[in-house]
């Protein structure tokens, strides 16, 4: 996506809300719900956007929220864009460079995922500290976007400061949240156990099909990046049955209250994080 239709996404999200947002939150499959902790939302949807085209994955609405949570003006996203559904990088990551032209320095992240690590069963939420890109598709290639480096220090892709700041807070309301790995791989389908043994031999603890291309783009354009997995089912060979998508979505649902919670508490204390 060109930088003038990034610009003209900004523009209009602006214009509709008049609000410009310090921070942007993304929520994955099934997790729609954490919407309605903002204040007087100016909902927006993406296909109304120039560039933009609607998500086509059950789960994700497809729509911007501007407004407020605890008093601090956000951008929350539903839903975001897929490799699985045949889009590029640039549409990838097209939400990330709006939210930041808007004036969003703070990226939350949050998907569903499936867990590998033996205590990351379903239900458990889990600070991710580091990822793995299996998906062999870099989010930066072709030319440098408006604000971003070609080259972005990766070595701490997800913000000390900020994770602290979550730790304290699910801390203090009795929540889990132990960290961890995000495994990224391209889907649509989930992984085989073959694979998910492969995944945890490489590190990682859960496995999921989206948010690493977001850091890299939110990285490359200095924002400061907070990400939380909700674990929606076992990965392939590590329980009973089978995985499908109802299963996450109900599970993500079910379980979405209480990352809902913690982020509506967090998000006022995120504003004390040092730099906006």
């Amino acid at each position: 996506m060109n930088p003038a239709r990034v610009r003209e996404g900004a523009r209009v999200l602006l214009e509709r809300a008049g609000i410009r947002p310090r921070l942007h939150v993304v929520l994955g499959s099934g997790l729609g719900g954490v919407a309605a902790c903002v204040e007087d939302p100016v909902e927006v949807r993406f296909g109304e956007l120039p560039g933009f085209p609607a998500t086509s994955v059950e789960g994700h609405a497809g729509s911007f929220l501007l407004g407020r949570i605890g008093g601090v003006p956000v951008l929350v996203q539903s839903g975001r864009f897929h490799y699985y559904e045949g889009v590029g990088s640039d549409v990838v990551g097209a939400p990330v460079r709006v939210g930041r032209a808007l004036g969003a320095r703070k990226l939350v992240l949050t998907n569903a995922v499936g867990g590998i690590r033996r205590d990351l069963v379903p239900g458990s939420l889990m600070l991710v500290d580091d990822h793995i890109n299996l998906m062999f598709r870099a989010p930066l290639a072709g030319p440098v976007a408006d604000g971003e480096t070609r080259f972005p220090d990766m070595s701490r892709p997800y913000d000390p400061a900020l994770m602290a700041a979550a730790e304290s807070v699910a801390l203090r309301a009795g929540v889990a949240l132990p960290r961890g790995t995000y495994g990224a791989v391209a889907g649509p389908n989930f992984e085989t156990p073959a694979e998910v043994r492969a995944l945890r031999a490489a590190g990682a603890d859960v496995v999921g099909m989206s948010t690493v291309p977001e850091v890299t783009v939110a990285r490359a354009g200095g924002q400061r990046v907070l990400a939380f997995s909700l674990v929606t089912n076992q990965a392939a060979g590590l329980g009973d049955g089978v995985v499908d998508h109802e299963g996450v979505m109900a599970y993500a649902e079910e379980a979405g209250g209480t990352l809902g919670g913690l982020l509506e508490v967090l998000i006022p204390a995120l504003e004390g994080t040092g730099a906006k």
